[in-house]
């Protein structure tokens, strides 16, 4: 079974272009011919492989999915997951020797979003995609072992966000730096780090009233949903701008 599942996913390849595999948001997979429909079953593999840099052992695949199946169901049903990946001018799946991951030619926006969150902590010059960085891992989806991965993904995605809003700031790019702000601040509304980027950023292009709002705003947020007051961090932040 094995052997044929190789051949046919090689011819795919041979015939194949690139696909788009989208897990921020939604799961989605689109080639230049719209979006191929796939089963649950189908889905999950793909996301699986999309988070594994390397290629993942058949038996722990099985066992991550189907966890509560005995050892010869879970393989089964991967089985006919993968059977229903196969698609004539499309590679989904390669196998490597006993181990399967994602085809070459598929392309991950989880990715993407990984290498321009690293690059902005970094410093380096990037290309800005805040959209991008804007949307959770699969956010309907509830494996556990996608859980430590959305979160993972969750607290990088905000750093980053954080970062490119000061970059952006500083070089007087105010929209820019709004944009990055209210984004980290959308996908975390009681992270003050994300409050404190706003706040900077209204400051340093003098609009004071704007700063005070933003940090009434999360004051209020902290004390009705935990009891508890901003940070002295926040306070020594915002205290200039109150004392006016």
């Amino acid at each position: 079974m094995a052997r044929q599942e190789h051949s046919s996913l090689r011819q795919s390849h041979q015939q194949g272009n690139r696909v788009g595999l989208t897990l921020l948001g939604e799961f989605a997979v689109r080639t230049g011919d719209g979006e191929i429909p796939l089963p649950m079953s189908a889905q999950r593999v793909l996301a699986f492989l999309a988070l594994h840099e390397r290629p993942v052992q058949r038996a722990f695949l099985a066992a991550s999915l189907w966890l509560d199946s005995p050892e010869t169901r879970a393989f089964a049903s991967l089985r006919s997951a993968l059977w229903r990946l196969r698609r004539p001018g499309e590679q989904l799946v390669r196998q490597v020797g006993q181990a399967l991951a994602l085809a070459d030619d598929v392309e991950v926006d989880l990715r993407r979003s990984t290498a321009e969150a690293r690059g902005i902590l970094d410093g380096g010059d990037v290309a800005i995609d805040v959209d991008l960085l804007a949307r959770d891992l699969l956010p309907d989806w509830y494996d556990d072992w996608l859980l430590i991965e959305r979160e993972r993904h969750r607290q990088l995605r905000l750093s980053a966000l954080e970062a490119l809003c000061d970059q952006l700031a500083g070089a007087n790019r105010l929209h820019e730096a709004l944009d990055a702000g209210l984004a980290a601040v959308a996908g975390d509304p009681l992270r003050e780090s994300s409050h404190r980027a706003l706040v900077r950023v209204h400051l340093a292009h003098g609009n004071v009233a704007e700063a005070v709002r933003q940090y009434d705003l999360y004051r209020r947020l902290l004390s009705d949903n935990l009891g508890l007051e901003p940070s002295e961090r926040m306070e020594e932040l915002i205290a200039p701008a109150t004392r006016r």
